[in-house]
């Protein structure tokens, strides 16, 4: 799909913002930051060039021209300025190529009177209603005034680009083919009316008993070993670094005390009950000064402990250590390796404190290289010793039985619960031919089985206009769901659920009819843009294809 139909999409789905505020992050925001990927967005590099559609993406000028053009354009067009960074850049390849396919057609700029139809049907420009705001374009109008990072001959230049390259777009989109039999379906998907009766129960109430046997867990751990797999393993030791013992060595002084403070006074204050009653800054960090003082000099000591750490792996490199002699390296320092327990990659070291990315270092580690780099912790700093990566393994069923027992539990409690589904459909679909209506043959059903049920029978709808709080579990069984009869039990929000179709109505399917061509029109369009997507995808793919450099 094209990316002008998706930034459509997208705006439809998701954005209702008030003009204003967007006309004011463009204009904070507008110098825009090119991105490093897919042909924008790389420095000047000297003879370098990326030839595309007359640009040279290797060129920064070219390039913040391709990107800002295409910023503006979209927040011209769609009243956005934050759109996904690729997203941007792969508008940003397919405007400039329709831009410079439409001079190489001799396509001419729009008149008067096209651009004041194009900038009318401007999303950025609409209201609430849909409709052209003049008050909205009004405000933009004026906010240029006096502007110089945003001039309005900048503005209605991107807009004359922007109608030509959707000129191109359309041309490539074509008709746009449609059968017949498919917008009979999509009319029929959207506009069914359905009257509906609704069964849920909730899994919870369903709770048989279930005595596994030796037997039924050995076949459940064969079915299912790659589950309890034993992943990879670090063994090693820490020499460690306490910024407790730098402590005496630190000395602040009262002005930076106080710049400390100033710097992270959310820290210390909490922030005040009444915001408009007035603070006594001075009253307010004399009652915090001790407490500024200790975690300024206790972030000193970590940042010498973490110097030292740095200054012993230096030495480690001077000395050309080896596994077999950094113990007495360290101990020659005073520092001793201390045994870590094992640990998995991700893994938070309990000893050490800190985040997965301290267990994400170690596995960094092997007999090539098997000592880290400092590595700051909430104590001070680390260095990470490798002895072995113990190997993934899978273990007996004696080691991981309690597991497999649970998760044997929860598989068979589930299987079991797909099988009262059937059997409570089978039940309901008898009392219905007995004469039952739907909710006492439900509630028969469910007594008979030992489960509980909950019924509803929302107000008939179409999905064009779904009721809001209708389970989402519903709207897939409607789609093989004829009158009269009941679906089978979707498992959604541990709950079953079970839908009747007390009526359902198809829409007219006269091929002259007002609605049938609307809808035609619509698929017409979007598979014109599908099309025309494709096409320009693939030739900004070409372009870039061919001026990508060789790589020595």
């Amino acid at each position: 799909v094209s990316m002008i139909s998706w930034i459509q999409k997208y705006f439809q789905q998701h954005f209702r913002i008030i003009f204003a505020v967007l006309l004011a992050l463009i204009i904070v925001s507008f110098v825009f930051t090119i991105g490093a990927s897919g042909g924008i967005g790389h420095a000047e590099r000297g003879a370098i060039e990326r030839p595309f559609f007359g640009a040279n993406l290797a060129s920064a000028s070219d390039a913040q021209r391709v990107s800002g053009d295409a910023q503006l354009s979209v927040f011209i067009s769609y009243g956005m300025s934050n759109v996904d960074g690729e997203q941007l850049q792969q508008y940003a390849l397919q405007r400039f190529a329709a831009i410079a396919i439409a001079n190489r057609l001799h396509i001419p700029t729009p008149s008067d009177v096209e651009l004041k139809q194009h900038l009318r049907g401007l999303r950025a420009f609409q209201g609430q209603t849909g409709e052209f705001d003049p008050a909205l374009y009004s405000k933009f109008r004026d906010s240029l005034k006096g502007n110089n990072r945003l001039r309005e001959s900048e503005v209605f230049r991107v807009m004359a680009d922007d109608y030509r390259a959707e000129l191109v777009q359309k041309l490539f989109a074509g008709p746009g083919y449609v059968l017949a039999s498919d917008v009979r379906k999509q009319l029929a998907a959207a506009d069914t009316q359905w009257a509906l009766a609704i069964a849920s129960i909730p899994a919870a109430s369903h709770n048989p008993t279930i005595t596994p046997t030796e037997t039924d867990l050995a076949k459940y751990y064969a079915d299912n070993k790659f589950r309890y797999e034993i992943p990879p393993h670090f063994s090693g030791y820490a020499i460690s670094f306490d910024a407790a013992a730098y402590l005496p060595k630190v000395k602040v002084t009262d002005e930076e005390i106080r710049r400390y403070y100033n710097t992270h006074k959310a820290r210390f204050t909490p922030a005040p009950k009444d915001p408009k009653a007035p603070v006594d800054e001075v009253a307010a960090f004399e009652s915090v000064k001790a407490n500024v003082e200790t975690a300024l000099r206790q972030e000193r000591a970590g940042r010498l402990a973490v110097n030292d750490a740095s200054d012993f792996t230096i030495h480690l490199d001077d000395k050309k250590a080896t596994q077999a002699s950094l113990p007495d390296l360290a101990g020659a320092r005073g520092l001793a390796l201390k045994p870590l327990k094992p640990f998995v990659r991700g893994q938070v070291i309990a000893e050490l404190g800190g985040t997965a990315d301290l267990s994400n270092e170690a596995f960094k580690l092997s007999h090539d290289r098997f000592f880290s780099d400092a590595l700051s912790v909430p104590s001070g700093a680390v260095v990470l010793v490798w002895k072995e990566t113990i190997p993934s393994r899978a273990p007996e069923l004696n080691e991981v039985r309690s597991k497999v027992t649970v998760d044997y539990l929860a598989t068979e409690r589930r299987t079991r619960f797909v099988e009262l589904g059937k059997t409570l459909r089978s039940g309901i679909e008898a009392r219905l031919k007995s004469g039952q209506n739907f909710g006492p043959a439900a509630e028969a059903a469910a007594a008979a089985a030992g489960v509980k049920v909950e019924l509803r029978t929302p107000a008939a709808f179409s999905l064009r206009q779904p009721p809001r709080d209708l389970p989402y579990a519903v709207f897939g069984t409607l789609e093989s769901l004829e009158k009269g009869k009941v679906s089978e039990m979707v498992i959604a929000d541990e709950k079953g659920v079970i839908v009747f179709a007390a009526e359902k109505n198809l829409p007219a399917m006269d091929d002259s009819a007002p609605a049938f061509i609307e809808a035609r029109t619509q698929l017409a369009r979007m598979s014109g843009n599908t099309t025309g997507g494709a096409v320009m995808s693939e030739l900004v793919e070409r372009e870039l294809k061919a001026s990508t450099p060789v790589q020595p």
